[in-house]
């Protein structure tokens, strides 16, 4: 590119800076820059030129185009040359000084430049900008600024120059009038003292090693004078902070006696400042450096200033923080680096300060206070040492502080004191504790939010931060394991500490593994030598309790655990071995469960299985009763915690029982009865578990301490009015009755079952009654308090569980069971009927369950009772009680109770009497009206009935008398609404048949196949839909009717003519259908019985008048028909339409017999085929297009032909004539689309609730036939997709037809050449609808390879392409979609037929003269699936043809098109595959640039068919890289980033093929004119991206003057991607500079 062509593009990129979008201003920036990369001293000559020519630019541009330049300076600083950098030096210094009035953002950038410039030639810059800085004048504010700037760029360069600029500088001071002014020089003097500094501080690689300090202390003072004594006091904060700024590096050049001279003023002044200025930071920075310096020069005045620094500094730390901005976080680091450095000058003085304010009530005071303490301990570690008392004394009042602020910093303080042994000295341990007592903290109490005055600057609670502490000084600070240990030990058992738990034991178990590392004698604790250390009984409690709720409170369960196993030599020497094999398996089944899945069952009782063993490890009775009794010292610290409480009593239970002394087993019950807090519900399970589990081991002494306690005082009272026991109210009287009766139960239940009988009367029970039943004035009065009822009832059901699990049971004599009993129905009937909300009536049943086993064998009256108060109990419950997750439990386990409570009664008298007894207390439930109790009893029954089978035997052949009368019962109900009846149903009539041949002599063990066949049902009866319900009760009924008895057929069916007027429908249903099967399979033997039979229907049908019970006249149209088939038809035929349910009733009859039924169906389809389908009706609007009304006759064939079919029955005859039937079918259906209904039936079916329209009864109809005609594939496939609905619509009949095509072929193949013989008679129909139908399914047969297998291949293709004229359009391009098909229906027959396949798709692409004919269309999809199967030569003569007659089509406006015809092209390609002729290739190459540009066509569907052509066109292009990046980027549903992919295509372009670097380029251009945005963009990029990677050499191919036009046409788009993506290109043109 000539110097001219930069200087074009260089206009062009400057011209399009005053863009109005930001986004392209910086792009055309970045273009700008990328120009210079390539030509640095054409374009900043360009970029000066233009703001030389262009004096009026506004000043943003002029300080884009300079920003710009600073890029390409900084980017290429050592191509840039003397002259070029003289220009641009000149530039920038008018650019900077142009106008007096300060205009920042134009003169920074000015400056900028200078200072970039300056990088490399120092000396031009100064000499520019220093001849702007003349003596006795006020310079510019930006000369000022940039001579600060240079001096850090460059301090080596600049420095040397500082004592002839300070020198020149210094008299304008005090000159300056304006506070920007000021500003620039205390900045000005920041930066050179800043430099000066850096430059001293590396002499070794300065240029000039000579230079010193005081070479600068005399000017530095003089301007130390001014600022400080002059502009200090100004009431313009920026120049104060200016000045502030100033003086922290100045300090450091000051001459030593001078800073000592100045310090009692400057340290005020500066102090001062933090009253004036909210932000501090560089007050503090500045101090800071000041008090650096003066420490540096050993100051004896810093001394005097102390107290007002510490007071200033303090209140810094101290002020409330009011954002966690960087300046404020910045501030308070340079405060504390004040401390530090007061710090290690003058300790005393600071902790003088600093440990009075400890003491201090004030939170923000305390809390600074104890930030900067514990920076100094971190910071002056050394200066410290000595001083560890006083700090640890100092921290007594804020252990005290509540204030969770003051906490934290507590906490952190303590922690640094950890780390530099504080904490070892004599105080120590207070901090310790407060570090757990912080732990202890419970989450709930920590405030969720910061105030909006909160210091907090950190999310973490003081619990969290204090479980860190904890943990990192007990794991990480090796000097604190001999103070952390055991001394944590003291926080194990005390309650207040649970909350600290976790973090203790991980601390201990840490530090107890070190000193088992360390040696036996290091790891034993000494007890005597720690007397506050809790003993190993009270560790071994705490823990083992604690371990009970494992999740809770962070996992502290898991990790008294793990510490236990630590601690055992420390608990009992012969632990170890035992624990350290069950603790890990302990654990072990805590991980493979979570806090949901855990069953506290089964973990408690592991254990207390862990510490029986642990118990019979020791086995020492001193220890055992050591233990117990910590234990029971440690009951009172869970009463807040109930569950753990209880796990507590039941470890106290385990431990006595493993105790060898009465006397101590029954000192300990006593104690536990006298201090347990009876108030507590919750309270009473674990002392009845703890006395339980101590009964199995001492009984009589467990039995004789409760008897003792029964007798005190407790429960005595005086003649009604005053209590004996004054100390206990009355409600607590009878929570302590509510625990004794539990403690029995539990005794009888756990205690050895060959002791417990002896008991039971005479002990347990009378003792339990004594507790419940009180007497006042010697009458019995029965409690109300409903838990004391609730325990009786539980301690009851385990006494009589106990009772029956022992193995002299059987020759029990229990004398109190009827008093029992009544009294459990007694506790049932006064529960509430309507709710379910206590487990007394689940117990009280089991209770009467176990109760009835034993002896005396209750009453006839007393058995009934118990039984219809259960079932009333139960039955009645409404069904919402179950709604909850809690309440559904309960009433699942009230329900297991009272079907064993029935199984219990009826195993006592195994006979068909009991049983019927049973049901017929059951029946009433069963016909309820109420569907929750019908299944309720239903499922009682089938119970009952599975239990009476699984226990008949019997001994002598004897009838089943009540057979028909129980099935008549239950069979109807296989058809209840409610599915869980249906299912109980099957099972009871199931049962039924099988007790019938268990009494017929069969064994138990025999397997009867038709009864079998009823389970196989049940999944059927599962469905909602009657249909399928009613079928399945006609399968029940047929299994019935050959099973059952002659002698029980009448009283079943009289039972099931009583079920037709059953409440629910769906049994009356039943009924009927079950009825109609028996009398056909049975109705032989009923002769006699017919009379009756007929009798009983006639009532039953004039009682109920539902429609269900026609069926009953179906007989007779049936005769009828078989004598006058034509007349029943007409005459049916003539019922108004819609056809009735009574109508269609009657129609399905006629095909009960398929002889009849044939007829029938030849005599509809000749009706409906006879007359026209529809008559035309004028259209009122001119223009407008007439009504087509169905005619009547064809209509009411139509639906005669769906009842007839969808009889089962019409099976044979459906099949005879499937062809006939399926052809008129689905013509009816084509030539009914859209079609209305007479007038007459619109009013008709406007006022009926159920649609009827012409098209759906065809579509019904056709959907019956292939049902019937076994397709039933082909109406699921059809369902599956919709297919039924398209073919009612206009628009989408054709897809429908396609649909129904493809499932016949897939489906239905052995029915196509019959049907495909009656389709092709139609293509001459008169309707040119029916011509698109039947072209359509014909066309698609040819997808499936079917059509080969039938031989019809041939015939279709020609009956296609004799259609190909048709006058209809449809039609011809549904020809083309057909034998494009036999692509992929029969792919080895595409050769074949290959010239005449393509040939007739060939002339479809010029069919008619529509640019956008949808038979081209077609004819391009049809091509792209052929062109992979026909003949290499047969292809070759037509490849060029087609390529250049799709090529139009790739920028088509319609989306079809453009697809259609790319993905055309990949096929073409494809199909060459490396072997195309250079003609062909010619195409290719003309085609790359269009489909690249196409990949962001806003259409998905076209960048897809993109992506597969350039895929296939990559081999032809015999380009590997090319081929291999098509590939890599363009495979099928990958994400495509496209200016990455079109890099790497043009870089293997340009690189392979630099020739077509023009034509790519102008291709290009064409298409920047573009309708699409994205494909405007997509050529930008092209374009820049081709120009990126090609070579100088070919530059001549490009017209670079058309190229730059074409873009700045583009900067002019209104799209500002458009323009960002012409900018980037332009910037791309550097390539050829």
């Amino acid at each position: 590119m000539t110097d001219s062509s930069v200087t074009k593009l260089s206009s062009t990129l400057l011209d399009a800076i005053t863009d109005k979008d930001p986004a392209v201003q910086e792009q055309v920036c970045r273009a700008l820059c990328s120009l210079g990369e390539a030509q640095p001293r054409e374009t900043l000559c360009a970029c000066e030129k233009y703001l030389r020519q262009h004096d009026k630019l506004a000043h943003p541009y002029r300080a884009m185009v300079l920003r710009a330049m600073e890029a390409i300076l900084s980017s290429c600083p050592s191509e840039l040359d003397k002259d070029t950098a003289s220009i641009v030096i000149l530039l920038a210094s008018n650019e900077m000084t142009r106008t007096k009035e300060l205009v920042c953002d134009w003169q920074q950038a000015a400056s900028h430049v200078l200072v970039a410039v300056g990088k490399r030639y120092v000396n031009q810059v100064m000499e520019e900008v220093l001849s702007k800085l003349q003596p006795g004048v006020v310079p510019h504010c930006f000369v000022v600024r940039t001579l600060a700037d240079l001096s850090l760029s460059n301090a080596f360069g600049t420095v040397p120059f500082l004592p002839s600029i300070l020198s020149t500088m210094l008299p304008m001071l005090g000159m300056a009038k304006h506070d920007t002014m000021r500003v620039a020089f205390c900045c000005a003097l920041q930066h050179f003292s800043e430099s000066t500094l850096e430059y001293l501080a590396n002499l070794d690689q300065a240029p000039d090693p000579t230079v010193r300090k005081d070479a600068f202390a005399a000017d530095i003072f003089s301007a130390y004078d001014i600022l400080f004594h002059q502009w200090l006091q100004s009431r313009e904060a920026k120049l104060r902070l200016a000045v502030v700024e100033a003086l922290g590096p100045m300090s450091h050049l000051l001459p030593g006696e001078k800073l000592e001279e100045q310090l009692p003023k400057l340290l005020p002044g500066v102090l001062a400042l933090y009253k004036k200025h909210a932000e501090a930071f560089h007050v503090s920075k500045s101090l800071g450096q000041i008090l650096e310096a003066a420490v540096s020069v050993g100051s004896r005045t810093l001394e005097v200033q102390l107290d007002a620094l510490l007071a200033a500094l303090h209140a810094q730390i101290c002020v409330p923080v009011e954002s966690s901005s960087p300046l404020v976080m910045s501030n308070q680091k340079e405060v504390l680096r004040c401390f530090t450095v007061l710090a290690c000058c003058s300790p005393d003085r600071l902790l003088a300060f600093l440990l009075p304010r400890l003491d201090t009530s004030n939170e923000r005071l305390r809390v600074g206070t104890l930030q900067i303490v514990r920076h100094v301990i971190n910071s002056a570690a050394a200066q410290m040492e000595v001083k560890k008392p006083f700090l640890l004394s100092s921290m007594r009042l804020p252990l005290l502080d509540t204030n969770h602020k003051v906490k934290r910093a507590v906490v952190q303080v303590i922690s640094a004191m950890a780390h530099h042994g504080y904490l070892e000295q004599p105080g120590g341990e207070a901090m310790i504790a407060y570090i757990v007592q912080q732990c202890a903290l419970p989450p709930e109490q920590e405030p969720e939010k910061p105030g909006p005055d909160s210091e907090d600057l950190v999310a973490d609670s003081v619990r969290a931060i204090s479980i860190r502490t904890l943990y990192l000084v007990s794991t990480t600070v090796d000097r604190m394991s001999d103070v952390l240990w055991p001394y944590l030990l003291e926080f194990i058992t005390p309650v207040r500490f649970t909350g600290a738990l976790t973090p203790l034991c991980k601390s201990l178990a840490h530090l107890a593994l070190k000193r088992q590392e360390a040696g036996a004698d290091a790891f034993l604790i000494q007890y005597d030598a720690h007397v506050n250390l809790p003993s190993p009984y009270a560790v071994a409690t705490r823990l083992l309790v604690v371990s009970s709720s494992p999740y809770l409170g962070d996992s502290r369960g898991m990790a008294a655990l793990r510490l236990l196993n630590v601690l055992h030599r420390n608990i009992h020497p012969l632990l170890g071995q035992r624990w350290e094999t069950a603790i890990p398996l302990l654990l072990e089944y805590l991980d493979e469960c979570t806090e949901e899945t855990l069953s506290q069952k089964e973990w408690e009782e592991k254990l207390l299985m862990f510490l029986r063993d642990s118990l019979a490890a020791v086995s020492d009775n001193i220890w055992i009763c050591q233990l117990s009794r910590e234990m029971c010292k440690q009951l009172p610290c869970y009463n807040g915690t109930p569950q753990e409480k209880n796990f507590l009593y039941k470890c106290i239970g385990t431990t006595l029982g493993a105790a060898s002394s009465k006397e101590v087993v029954r000192k300990h019950l006593r104690e536990l009865l006298e201090t347990a807090r009876y108030q507590e519900e919750a309270e009473h399970e674990g002392l009845a578990c703890c006395f339980g589990i101590c009964a199995i081991s001492h009984l009589e002494d467990t039995l004789a301490q409760l008897e003792d306690f029964v007798k005190s005082d407790v429960f005595r009272k005086s003649m009604g009015i005053f209590n004996i026991f004054k100390d206990r109210g009355e409600s607590e009287v009878e929570r302590a009755k509510s625990a004794l009766i539990l403690c029995y139960g539990h005794v009888a239940v756990r205690a050895p079952r060959e002791l417990v009988l002896a008991k039971v009367e005479a002990d347990i029970l009378r003792n339990m009654l004594q507790c419940f039943n009180t007497k006042v004035l010697g009458i019995k009065v029965e409690t109300k308090d409903p838990a004391l009822k609730l325990c009786l009832v539980q301690s009851m059901c385990m006494v009589s569980q106990a009772i029956c699990s022992s193995t002299q049971a059987g020759a029990f004599h229990f004398s109190r069971k009827p008093e029992l009993v009544a009294q459990m129905m007694e506790f049932i009937r006064a529960e509430p009927p309507d709710s379910l909300r206590t487990p007394i009536r689940k117990k009280a049943m089991l209770t009467c369950t176990y109760l009835v086993s034993l002896e005396p064998v209750l009453e006839e009256q007393v058995q009934a009772d118990m039984v219809q108060g259960c079932l009333h109990s139960i039955m009645a419950l409404p069904p919402e009680d179950r709604e909850e997750g809690c309440q559904e439990a309960l009433y699942l386990d009230t329900m297991r109770a009272l079907e064993d409570l029935l199984r219990s009664l009826l195993q006592r008298s195994m006979t068909p009497q009991s049983l019927q007894v049973m049901v017929e207390h059951l029946s009433p439930w069963i016909k309820s009206p109420r569907g929750h109790e019908r299944a309720r009893a239903l499922g009682l029954s089938a119970c009952l009935l599975r239990f009476f089978l699984e226990h008949l035997h019997v001994s002598a052949l004897v009838p089943f008398h009540n057979l028909g009368l129980l099935v008549g019962l239950f069979a109807p109900r296989c058809a209840d609404l409610w599915p869980a009846t249906r299912q109980e149903a099957v099972g009871c009539v199931h049962s039924l048949l099988y007790l019938q041949l268990g009494y017929e002599g069969f064994s138990r063990d025999y397997h009867d196949d038709m009864a079998e066949q009823l389970l196989t049902l049940k999944d059927g009866l599962e469905h909602p839909d009657p249909a399928i319900l009613f079928h399945a009760c006609h399968s029940i009924a047929q299994i019935i009717a050959k099973r059952l008895p002659p002698d029980q057929l009448i009283s079943l069916l009289l039972t099931m003519f009583e079920g037709l007027g059953d409440p629910d429908e769906n049994c009356s249903r039943a009924a009927t259908v079950m009825i109609n099967c028996l009398l056909k399979e049975r109705g032989g033997v009923l002769l006699e019985k017919v009379p009756e039979i007929v009798s009983v229907l006639r009532s039953k049908l004039q009682e109920t008048r539902r429609e269900h019970v026609l069926p009953a006249a179906q007989h007779s149209v049936y005769l009828l028909a078989s004598k006058h088939c034509a007349a029943v038809v007409s005459s049916l035929l003539g019922s108004p339409l819609p056809f009735d349910s009574h109508t269609c009733t009657l129609w399905r009859a006629l095909a009960v017999q398929p002889g009849l039924a044939a007829q029938v169906l030849e005599l509809l389809l000749e009706k409906m085929t006879r007359d026209v389908p529809f008559k035309e009706s004028r259209a009122f609007l001119p223009g407008s297009t007439p009504d087509r009304v169905a005619t009547l006759l064809p209509l009411a064939a139509t639906c005669a032909l769906h009842e007839v079919v969808s009889a089962p029955a019409s099976g044979p005859a459906v099949l005879e004539l499937y062809p006939q039937l399926f052809a008129a079918l689905l013509l009816r259906v084509s030539c009914t689309v859209g079609v209305q209904l007479p007038r007459n039936l619109q009013a008709k079916e406007r006022r009926s609730t159920r649609s009827f329209e012409p098209c759906s009864a065809a579509v019904e109809t056709l959907k019956a036939l292939l049902l019937r005609g076994g397709s039933e594939d082909v109406v699921q496939r059809m369902e599956q997709e919709g297919g039924w609905e398209l073919l009612k619509t206009s628009a989408e009949h054709e897809e429908g037809v396609i649909l129904l095509a493809s499932a016949m072929a897939k489906s239905a193949g052995p029915r196509l050449p019959t049907v495909v013989k009656e389709l092709m008679c139609t293509q001459a129909s008169v309707y040119e609808i029916q011509r698109v139908t039947s072209t359509a399914f014909l066309a698609e047969l040819l997808n499936s390879n079917v059509v080969n297998d039938l031989m019809l291949l041939e015939l279709l293709l020609d009956n296609l392409t004799a259609q190909q004229k048709d006058s209809c359009t449809s039609v011809r391009r549904l020809v083309l979609r057909g034998l494009a098909n036999v692509a992929s229906g029969s792919p080895d027959k595409v050769r074949s037929h290959g010239p005449q396949l393509l040939t007739a798709l060939i002339s479809g692409l010029d069919d008619g003269d529509a640019p956008h004919s949808p038979v081209a269309l077609e004819a391009m999809a049809g091509l792209a699936r052929l062109l992979d199967l026909v003949e290499p030569w047969d292809l070759r003569s037509v490849l060029l043809h087609v390529a250049i007659r799709i090529r139009p089509f790739f920028d088509s406006e319609k989306m079809e098109f453009r697809t259609a015809s790319v993905r055309l092209f990949g096929h073409l390609n494809k199909a060459c595959h490396r072997d195309c002729e250079d003609v062909f290739l010619e195409q290719v190459v003309g085609g790359l640039a269009p489909l690249l540009l196409h990949l962001q066509d806003p259409q998905a569907p076209v960048a897809s068919a993109c992506r597969f052509a350039l895929r296939m066109c990559g081999p032809n292009l015999e380009c590997e890289e090319l081929a291999a990046t098509f590939q890599k980027h363009l495979q099928e549903g990958r994400g495509l980033h496209f200016g990455e992919f079109l890099n790497a295509t043009c870089r293997h372009l340009m690189h392979h093929f630099p020739e077509l670097l023009g034509r790519l380029v102008s291709t290009n251009l064409f298409y920047f004119k573009s309708s699409w945005e994205d494909i405007r963009i997509a050529a930008a990029m092209f374009t820049g991206f081709l120009l990126l990677h090609a070579e100088y050499a070919h530059r001549p191919q490009v017209d670079l003057e058309q190229l730059l036009a074409a873009l700045q046409l583009l900067l002019k788009d209104p799209a500002p991607a458009v323009r960002m993506k012409a900018a980037e290109t332009l910037g791309r043109l550097a390539k050829f500079a």
